[in-house]
C-alpha cells in the first residue's frame, strides 16, 4: 500500500483526512508534491515520505499558489514504490495524476475535480490581473485536458460528497462513484453552556470561501464574528471590517474553545463536504450555511441549524436574529455529528479499499 496527497503544508479539512487515511495504513509509504512537518502537528512523524523536486524551493503555505502552472510536471516525478499493490490517493487536484505501474490499482478519494480548472475557472480569471489573463485561460484549457487524461489512469474514484459525485461524472465520465464522507474528529469538541455571545467562521481566506457574505451579514445582524483562518484576502478584509476579530490560524484546543462559546457557525461557501459544519455541531452549536453542496448533508435544516439561499446576505442575517426562536437543542447537534466520525470513516473506506481489490483493475 502506498499513499498519496496534493500537499501537506498545514492541518486543514483535506489533510485531516489524509491523516485519518495514513492511520489506517500505519506502514504505507506517502508520496505529496510538498511536505512542511512545522505546520502539520507532527501527525506524520515516522512516516516514509517523498516529495516532488519542488521541495527543494523551500516553499510553505503561503507560496505554494505561485507553483501552480509546475505542479502537473512536478507530480509525474513521484514514483509509486516497486511492488505496491494499491496507491490510495488523496486528491483536490494533483495527486490523481500520479503514474502507477500496470500491476498497481489505483484508488482515488476525491475531494473535488481540480476546480480552477473547471467549476471555478471563471473565478479563477476573474483574480488574476487583466492582462494576465489570457495566459492564464490558455495555462487552465491546457490543465483540463492534462486533468482528464489523468482522470483515465484511475481505476476506482470516491467522492467525499454527492456534489462532489456529481461533478466527477460531469467532468470525468464516471459513474461508479461512491460517496464516502469525510472523517470529523467529533471527539475534540465539547457542548458549550448558554447561547455564545460571538458568530464563528472557520475558512481559508480566499475569495471563492465567500467572507464577505458572512462578515456582511453579520455586520447587518450587529453581532461580532470571529474569523479563524489565513489566506491571501486577510489584510484586505481586516481593514474593510474592523468590528470583526480576525484570529488566523489557531490550535485545536483554542478553536474547540471557540466553536462551544459560539452563538453559531456561519458558512457562507458552497463546500463539497464542509468540515466545519459537523465540527460545530459536534460542540452543540447551529450552523448557518448555504444551501448548496455538503452542507445539504450534513446540517439538519430547523434542527441543527438554518440552510439560506447561498450569496444571499440578508438571509443569513433573518437566519442570525431568528435562532433565539428555533431553540435548537445542543444534543440533535452533537447526534447528528456523530454520523461522521473518524471510526466511521475507517471502517467505510476500509471496506470499500477491500472491495475494490476483490474486484481487481478496471478493464
Amino acid at each position: 500500500m502506498a499513499l498519496a496527497h496534493d500537499y501537506l503544508l498545514v492541518m486543514r479539512g483535506a489533510e485531516r483526512t489524509f491523516a485519518a487515511m495514513a492511520e489506517i495504513y500505519p506502514d504505507a509509504s506517502i508520496l505529496t508534491l510538498l511536505y512542511d512537518e512545522h505546520g502539520l502537528d507532527g501527525r506524520f512523524e515516522g512516516r516514509t515520505i517523498e516529495t516532488s523536486p519542488l521541495q527543494r524551493l523551500g516553499v510553505g503555505q503561503n507560496g505554494f499558489r505561485r507553483l501552480l502552472p509546475l505542479y502537473p510536471w512536478a507530480v509525474s516525478r513521484l514514483r509509486v514504490p516497486p511492488g505496491t499493490r494499491v496507491l490510495l490517493s488523496s486528491s483536490s487536484a494533483f495527486a490523481h495524476a500520479i503514474r502507477t505501474p500496470a500491476e498497481t490499482i489505483h484508488i482515488c478519494y476525491c475531494h473535488s475535480p481540480f476546480r480552477y480548472a473547471w467549476h471555478e475557472r471563471a473565478r479563477a480569471l476573474s483574480e488574476m490581473p487583466a492582462p494576465l489573463r489570457p495566459a492564464l485561460g490558455v495555462q487552465l484549457a491546457w490543465m483540463r485536458r492534462w486533468d482528464l487524461t489523468a482522470s483515465r489512469r484511475v481505476d476506482h474514484y470516491i467522492a467525499n460528497s454527492q456534489i462532489t459525485r456529481a461533478r466527477v461524472k460531469s467532468t470525468y465520465g464516471r459513474d461508479d462513484v461512491p460517496v464516502i464522507h469525510p472523517p470529523v474528529e467529533t471527539a475534540r469538541f465539547t457542548p458549550g453552556e448558554g447561547d455564545g455571545e460571538h458568530l464563528l467562521l472557520v475558512s481559508e481566506i480566499v475569495r471563492h470561501k465567500r467572507i464577505e457574505v458572512a462578515l456582511d451579514a453579520a455586520r447587518e445582524a450587529h453581532m461580532k464574528l470571529r474569523v479563524v483562518g489565513t489566506g491571501p484576502d486577510l489584510e484586505l478584509l481586516r481593514a474593510s471590517y474592523p468590528e470583526a476579530d480576525f484570529l488566523g490560524r489557531v490550535d485545536d484546543e483554542r478553536l474547540a474553545g471557540l466553536y462551544s462559546s459560539a452563538r453559531a457557525l456561519l458558512m457562507p461557501a458552497v463546500e463539497e463536504f464542509g468540515i466545519t459544519a459537523v465540527e460545530a455541531q459536534a460542540a452543540g452549536r447551529p450552523v448557518i450555511a448555504a444551501a448548496a453542496g455538503g452542507a445539504l448533508e450534513t446540517v439538519l435544516d430547523g434542527r441543527t441549524g438554518r440552510l439560506v439561499p447561498p450569496d444571499d446576505v440578508g438571509a443569513f442575517a433573518r437566519a442570525i436574529a431568528e435562532l433565539p426562536r428555533l431553540e435548537l437543542e445542543p444534543a440533535a447537534a452533537v447526534e447528528n455529528a456523530a454520523r461522521f466520525s473518524v471510526e466511521a470513516f475507517r471502517v467505510r473506506l476500509a471496506t470499500e479499499v477491500e472491495r475494490v481489490l476483490a474486484e481487481g483493475p478496471r478493464p
